[in-house]
């Protein structure tokens, strides 16, 4: 009898990926919401029936992705979502921490007036949820917030890092933003950042973004100390 999971997976399957580049990024869409587990096996013939793509694109997708660092390929027993340690996110987080400085002074030097409202209307609404408890929408506004920073910077190579970047932690961004007072923590720090992009000082928008990236590295070493991700 088919799990609950996999009844999930048959109603997300799409509108056939007829290249790689589709069947890419559909994948790599599933894995960062996360339907396929960390560890997970990935079967080539259950991926060609999902992704309605060939077994050549879909191998050509899965080495992609290898490549970005979300799956591992292994001779003789195929392909697996990669497992990323707390030790290794605690690693590319501190990368992270200094291209995010970098898109943020950018943003800065580069933010128009609609956008700077923008950056206010979000940071209105983030203060809001955290008020009346609704972290789940702060995660989702966090993201937004982060993705209209990259937006605004408009530096094509960064950003293509930090995506890279951010699909390897997915898993322990969702573990961090539960943890009890972390939003109340991490809101003023991304009401700093949007004050420094808002009035064009670069300095201050990366020394604001780079302060909440080592605060989000201060929590992942504190969640390896109490407990296993």
């Amino acid at each position: 009898m088919a799990s609950d999971h996999d009844t999930d997976r048959r109603a997300a399957r799409v509108t056939a990926p007829s290249t790689a580049t589709q069947a890419r990024d559909t994948l790599r869409d599933a894995i960062l919401r996360g339907e396929y587990l960390p560890g997970e096996r990935l079967v080539e013939a259950q991926l060609c029936e999902r992704l309605e793509a060939s077994r050549f694109n879909v191998r050509a997708a899965l080495q992609d992705l290898a490549a970005e660092g979300l799956v591992e390929v292994q001779r003789n027993r195929g392909a697996h979502v990669r497992k990323v340690s707390m030790a290794e996110a605690v690693e590319i987080t501190e990368v992270r921490m200094v291209v995010e400085g970098l898109i943020a002074a950018r943003a800065a030097e580069r933010v128009e007036p609609d956008q700077a409202t923008e950056l206010d209307e979000i940071g209105v609404l983030m203060r809001r949820a955290v008020e009346a408890g609704e972290y789940r929408r702060y995660s989702d506004l966090n993201v937004r917030l982060h993705a209209l920073i990259r937006q605004i910077a408009e530096h094509r190579t960064a950003d293509r890092i930090v995506e890279t970047l951010r699909g390897q932690l997915v898993r322990h961004q969702y573990m961090l933003s539960l943890l009890p007072g972390r939003p109340q923590t991490s809101l003023p720090q991304h009401e700093r950042i949007i004050a420094a992009i808002r009035d064009h000082d670069p300095k201050a928008a990366e020394g604001a973004m780079r302060e909440h990236i080592a605060s989000v590295i201060e929590a992942l070493r504190g969640m390896d100390h109490f407990g296993p991700a």
